[in-house]
């Protein structure tokens, strides 16, 4: 209640309200640590494996992320980093071993794969009960019918950055600019779960910003950075930037020009401490529903 009056007395003043990314997401990181420990009491260790073909550096970071996330929350984590040169094969044999493994609730494999591994494949690999990334198309399917499933861990970090934020999705214009299997789409269906009315914009959009001007949520995921800029942006509207680039000056900065929407938007996340932290925070929300589900807790 005290997020909600402190949001709304920012609206009234027409000031952008920062939703604080890395402080949602450690709450979350919490929730999901208290739970492990309850299981831990009854014997059971949350375990995560994660794979990784290459040396890719941007790969590299986010793999240690989730590693550290895993051992603060108290889950276990098993790395398997494969060489480059690791064939299409090899990776499916590893990943059926890891499907058949009783002690394993979630399997992540990393992405980008090497030019000559299919990634869909790999990912239709993947047991869809196993699936904590929210990729497979199962899990896309019982997303788009509204089944219980594993939901793709950025739009699922969204919803909670909006509720927790006390941020009202039903009945609202809500406009996402992107139309990404792993994004866009997944965050369309979720504000259409939360009963928002849903315009889904691309490159193939024409007239953008006057779709962009009728949204009370405006989610940018197009992947151009410091494209949205105050044009596109109704008066009063809440800002949610996916994107992360580095500018000319090595700075990570989103697909928003923070500075020039700052002034018109409510509520805005900004880049780094936005978005980012909240996509290995709801990670770590599947894989502990991976071990509940396992053990009969709902």
């Amino acid at each position: 209640m005290i997020k909600m009056q402190r949001i709304a007395r920012k609206w009234s003043e027409q000031m952008a309200a920062i939703i604080d990314g890395k402080k949602i997401s450690a709450e979350i990181k919490e929730e999901v640590k208290q739970e492990a420990a309850l299981l831990a009491e009854q014997g059971r260790t949350v375990t995560l494996a994660v794979v990784q073909v290459g040396n890719d550096p941007a790969s590299s970071v986010y793999v240690g992320n989730k590693k550290k996330a895993c051992e603060y929350v108290g889950f276990q984590s098993l790395s398997y980093e494969l060489p480059e040169e690791t064939s299409e094969e090899e990776l499916l044999r590893l990943i059926s071993e890891l499907n058949g493994r009783k002690d394993v609730n979630g399997i992540l494999v990393q992405l980008p794969l090497p030019e000559k591994i299919s990634e869909a494949k790999v990912i239709q690999a993947i047991s869809p009960d196993k699936d904590v990334d929210g990729f497979h198309v199962q899990n896309v399917g019982r997303l788009s019918v509204g089944a219980p499933g594993f939901v793709s861990c950025t739009p699922a970090g969204i919803i909670e950055l909006l509720k927790r934020s006390g941020i009202l999705i039903e009945g609202r214009e809500c406009v996402v600019v992107g139309r990404s299997n792993i994004v866009g789409k997944p965050m369309a269906a979720l504000l259409l779960a939360e009963n928002g009315t849903v315009t889904v914009c691309h490159s193939r959009t024409k007239n953008l910003a006057e779709l962009t001007r009728r949204a009370d949520i405006l989610v940018a995921a197009l992947g151009k950075p410091k494209f949205i800029t105050a044009d596109y942006v109704k008066k009063g509207a809440v800002v949610i930037d996916v994107g992360i680039h580095r500018n000319a000056e090595n700075k990570l900065c989103g697909d928003v020009d923070f500075a020039s929407v700052e002034p018109v938007a409510s509520a805005i996340t900004p880049v780094p401490g936005g978005v980012g932290p909240m996509t290995i925070a709801m990670l770590m929300v599947n894989c502990l529903k991976s071990a509940q589900r396992e053990e009969g807790v709902r």
